[in-house]
């Protein structure tokens, strides 16, 4: 076994493998670069090497930085996680030339299978039904817009390199494709350092799974389930879970049989994943299959209890696998959520900054990766991460944050637990999109498993713009509310040096406001909680050990849990819980007469200027000053987060005034286009 392991890579995944080494007793080594110099991946490791600027293309993925590093530090074996080098057969071959071992698969899998072009033709010739598309490398966008018509639309343009949704355009017509083929070759060159692309038919309606597969270097494989992966948004997964709500057993079989047959045909040995969509009569599409861990690998280890980074690094030193097929068994069910730092209330927006607050939940003690399911109790929480309250998230790289996972026996029960943990989850500082996954864990086509790639789509036409609480969760958060406002008063009253004759009394009557709806309260306190007492006559017992200051709140109401996020504002608090952000207000009846009385606050007017939606890179302007421009007319191109955003007019105008040119560098909210 190895003595010393460097890991070519950075952020969760990093710290996930050093996670896996050290119970191993592996020691490990972290590269970084100038913008990772604090990072948690290299504040965990044994030791670090720098290996560059900020820029992936100029650190992470430039192969003699990190040969030059795996030199330095005497590393015997290289874990390239996800993204970066992880698929690059040419790392893969400086690697074998060194006599450094590559915890991945062969060289010549990662050529034949981690090229998208090539590893469909070999799904083809090995009978492998594949979905139909354009397999040989596209010269322009004239000719990107000529095989689009061929195939017809809507199509799928993608990088050949590609990953993690960079590099991908869905196009319904030639102007789209025009676009979204220079589009995803740029990305994929800054990405990838490989502009190839191809393009296929876009399947609509179609379910996105995928089965794990494990190989050694003697000949055996095996396959660990599936992952549901449909919840996407652009091309790049959100939520997954595993099992599949939709798979029976025979279907599963199917898959992994032939997934576990196209790796070995091409000599696999390590974790990899074959990708799949199914239809709705479980006919499923070889798509792809990555030659390396998957961002959410997580699923599988809870539901199956084998450490997949620990049986990487077994079989690249050389061990055959410690289990067959007989003895992997899907246990219970899994969840995993992908904290992103984007603005969900922006379009999801890349969002960039320091984290001012960053207070996971609790995971559970007892659990570390390879634990069989069910060994830590009823639940289990997971949160795998790469950052710190007080650390920075980088424009420089992608902007997941943490995936949080949760198993239990049930999926029912492994939903519940998951929105406890993302109410619990606390992130101040940046935009996130916390409020958007409680939203889709409540969604009755999430809750009941009839979900599609289009989900995010078809159910948030027009973005994300917060959640609407039923009137019962009203109720509870406003009971809850009332009695901490009062536990609040409680302790102003108990603050020394008061004037003689100056005792501040706390009343037992309140109106509770929350957006348009309001609530006469009247609260009846003893030792154990209060009774909260409603105009109807209805009642809710709220219970909690909140105290005044504390940023979240565990209460009980009728012995139901309910976990809010608490803020204090003016007569009252900003809470959020569920995906709903609220504002609270909590008033004396006088001072909830008066307050109605008061004129609403409107905002500026900003229906002439084009903002900034989030930090970037000004890639191009496509306007003139003087010039009409015309409703979803392509205005600017935004780069942040490796992603390329075109920014269009909502409606037609002339350009007055232009505040940027390309190479600006710019902030939330900064005017780039002014308008007559």
């Amino acid at each position: 076994m190895f003595d010393k392991i460097l890991i070519a890579n950075r952020g969760e995944i990093a710290c996930r493998v050093i996670k896996t080494a050290r119970k191993m007793g592996i020691e490990t080594v972290a590269i970084y670069s100038d913008a990772d110099r604090q990072a948690l991946h290299v504040q965990l490791a044994d030791e670090a090497v720098h290996v560059g600027p900020a820029p992936a293309n100029q650190s992470y993925i430039v192969i003699d930085n990190v040969m030059a590093a795996i030199k330095s530090s005497g590393a015997q074996a290289v874990h390239p996680g996800y993204g970066f080098l992880s698929e690059n057969a040419k790392f893969a071959e400086a690697l074998e030339a060194a006599g450094v071992a590559f915890v991945g698969p062969p060289k010549g899998a990662i050529e034949a299978m981690g090229d998208k072009i090539t590893s469909k033709k070999i799904a083809q010739e090995a009978g492998v039904s594949t979905v139909p598309g354009y397999m040989g490398l596209i010269a322009d966008a004239d000719e990107a817009v000529k095989i689009s018509n061929e195939i017809g639309y809507p199509v799928m343009i993608k990088a050949s390199a590609g990953g993690g949704g960079k590099g991908m355009r869905i196009a319904w017509n030639d102007e789209e494709a025009r676009e979204g083929f220079q589009s995803s070759k740029n990305e994929a060159a800054n990405s990838f350092g490989d502009d190839r692309i191809f393009i296929e038919k876009f399947v609509t309606q179609p379910r996105h799974i995928e089965i794990q597969v494990l190989c050694d270097a003697h000949g055996n494989g095996v396959y660990l389930g599936e992952r549901e992966c449909s919840i996407q948004r652009r091309n790049q997964k959100v939520v997954e879970e595993a099992p599949s709500p939709f798979l029976d057993e025979e279907t599963r079989r199917a898959m992994g049989e032939q997934s576990v047959a196209l790796a070995k045909a091409v000599g696999y040995a390590s974790a990899g994943t074959v990708e799949f969509i199914v239809d709705g009569n479980k006919n499923f599409y070889f798509l792809e299959m990555n030659t390396r861990l998957q961002v959410e690998h997580p699923v599988t280890e809870l539901i199956t209890g084998v450490d997949l980074v620990e049986q990487m690094i077994r079989v690249a030193a050389g061990k055959e696998l410690s289990i067959t097929q007989d003895d992997v068994k899907l246990t219970g069910w899994a969840i995993e959520n992908r904290l992103y730092a984007e603005d969900p209330y922006r379009n999801f927006l890349p969002s960039i900054g320091r984290l001012t607050r960053y207070r996971p939940p609790a995971e559970t003690a007892a659990y570390t990766p390879g634990v069989a399911p069910g060994d830590a109790g009823d639940v289990v929480v997971r949160n795998d991460t790469g950052v710190y309250e007080g650390g920075e998230i980088s424009m420089y790289y992608d902007p997941m944050i943490a995936k949080l996972c949760t198993w239990a026996p049930t999926r029912e029960a492994a939903i519940e637990a998951m929105r406890v943990a993302l109410d619990s989850f606390e992130v101040e500082g940046i935009g996130h999109n916390l409020p958007f996954l409680s939203a889709v864990m409540d969604h009755p086509k999430f809750v009941s498993g009839d979900m599609t790639t289009a989900f995010i789509a078809e159910e948030y036409p027009e973005g994300f713009d917060g959640v609407n609480l039923p009137e019962s969760d009203l109720r509870r958060i406003a009971a809850s509310c009332a009695a901490m406002h009062r536990v609040a008063e409680i302790r102003r009253t108990q603050v020394s040096g008061r004037m003689d004759n100056h005792e501040r009394r706390v009343g037992n009557n309140w109106v509770v406001a929350i957006g348009d709806h309001s609530y006469a309260l009247r609260i009846s306190a003893d030792p154990e909680g209060a009774t909260v007492r409603f105009e109807d006559k209805s009642e809710i017992r709220v219970s909690s050990d909140w105290t005044p200051g504390d940023s979240l709140a565990h209460v009980l109401t009728d012995g139901a849990p309910l976990v809010l996020k608490v803020d204090k504002i003016t007569q009252g608090f900003r809470v959020r819980s569920r995906g709903a952000d609220l504002k609270v207000h909590v008033r004396r009846p006088r001072q909830a007469e008066l307050a109605a009385l008061m004129p609403e606050k409107l905002p500026p007017d900003t229906s002439k200027m084009l903002l900034c939606p989030m930090p970037g890179l000004v890639v191009k302007i496509n306007v003139e000053v003087g010039q009409e421009v015309q409703e979803g007319q392509a205005l600017c191109t935004i780069e942040a987060m490796k992603m390329e955003n075109i920014l269009r007019a909502e409606k037609k105008s002339v350009v007055s005034k232009i505040n940027a040119g390309a190479g600006d560098s710019l902030a939330v909210d900064d005017v780039i286009i002014e308008f007559e």
